[in-house]
């Protein structure tokens, strides 16, 4: 299935910028801890440092045990991604944000305008309803494959939400009144669900002003049963 056109890009008049069409999401290896990678997960790319990794701040993190215990930590920036140190197991859960990413300003028209970009992400290990921590967060809904989307604490509907692998196979659902969207998900292996809200208010952050914030935030998933996922294709080359 051709893959969707990237997050952002129907924003691109707000937000333009080789960034802004990313994404970070959360990937956790079968032994090991977790990982923050920002680029395009269906496009098999992952930025790099040095490269457009280096324009994070400090990406943090924190794991959601299944009783709400919770444990925070700044990722550590490697080649590839952030590290985090440690791991969700069966019935736990992460979420991570970067809330000081640079702001950016452009030409809209005879206006300059800057935009605040602000990703988040959360990794799953099973569909346990949870509710949100992130200003634009997508989190299980109690149903294999349901999801419920919410922004700043309500439920955000009609939203765009695409499911992708890495191989590029896509899906695209809107959420409903209540902020839920389902998919099938007949594949083995990793998911990311994205979505992205842009917030026209304007703000203040650290003593700087902005005329709004593109939020876009990602869902990861492993399936552990399924059809054979398709094989990935050749990892993009990273952007300088």
């Amino acid at each position: 299935m051709t893959r969707p056109l990237t997050l952002l890009a129907a924003a691109l008049g707000f937000a333009a910028a080789s960034a802004s069409a990313h994404q970070i999401w959360l990937e956790q290896p079968a032994k090991g801890s977790a990982v923050i990678r920002f680029g395009e997960f269906g496009d098999n790319l992952r930025e790099a440092s040095p490269g457009l990794l280096d324009k994070f701040g400090k990406p943090a993190a924190t794991l959601v045990s299944a009783q709400g215990e919770e444990k925070s930590a700044d990722g550590s920036k490697t080649a590839s991604g952030f590290a985090l140190p440690f791991a969700a197991r069966q019935g736990e859960s992460i979420v991570a944000e970067d809330a000081s990413y640079p702001l950016r300003k452009f030409k809209q028209g005879d206006k300059e305008v800057t935009s605040w970009y602000h990703p988040g992400a959360r990794l799953i290990t099973g569909f346990a309803a949870q509710q949100p921590k992130l200003a634009l967060d997508l989190v299980p809904a109690g149903q294999p494959g349901e999801f419920k989307l919410f922004f700043k604490g309500q439920p955000l509907p009609k939203a765009k939400v695409a499911l992708v692998t890495q191989s590029g196979w896509a899906k695209e659902g809107h959420t409903d009144e209540q902020g839920l969207v389902k998919f099938d998900m007949p594949w083995k292996g990793q998911y990311v669900a994205e979505v992205s809200h842009i917030d026209r208010t304007p703000g203040e952050r650290a003593g700087e002003k902005y005329d709004g914030v593109s939020y876009v935030t990602t869902l990861t998933y492993v399936k552990a049963g399924g059809v054979a996922p398709i094989p990935a294709g050749p990892a993009a080359a990273p952007n300088k």
